[in-house]
């Protein structure tokens, strides 16, 4: 089970991951935005459809919490995967200057492990009962 569910997080993360690179560099080639603030539009609206296919394909919905609070849940961890990944972004470009595609692809390599672990032993693991 924790095989298939780690493929299916991959596949999610894959879909999720090629919408907000898209939404990243296109933002980048037809505005004037910064590329921190083209990430994180990218990040949120990836976030969104990452979620809707993790409860669909990947976790058990409700496993621990209401609709609501996983819901908060989950962008509390996306929040802060969010932090991580403009820090990363942000050293990669300006830091080591990096292309900020590159910088990107680095930030997302990171917050793709971190909202996994999170969101498996977090938001959707089960619900323990007491001794």
């Amino acid at each position: 089970m924790f095989q298939l569910q780690v493929v299916r997080y991959f596949v999610v993360g894959g879909i999720s991951a090629l919408i907000d690179l898209t939404v990243f560099m296109s933002l980048l080639a037809t505005t004037q935005w910064h590329y921190l603030l083209a990430s994180a539009v990218g990040f949120v609206l990836a976030t969104l459809v990452n979620y809707e296919l993790s409860i669909r394909f990947v976790f058990e919905q409700g496993a621990r919490y209401g609709k609501r609070a996983e819901i908060l849940a989950v962008y509390a961890v996306s929040a802060l995967s969010l932090l991580v990944h403009q820090c990363v972004l942000f050293g990669a470009v300006a830091g080591l200057e990096q292309h900020p595609v590159a910088g990107k692809c680095l930030a997302m390599g990171i917050a793709f492990c971190w909202n996994y672990l999170l969101r498996k032993h977090l938001v959707f693991a089960p619900a323990t009962s007491g001794p």
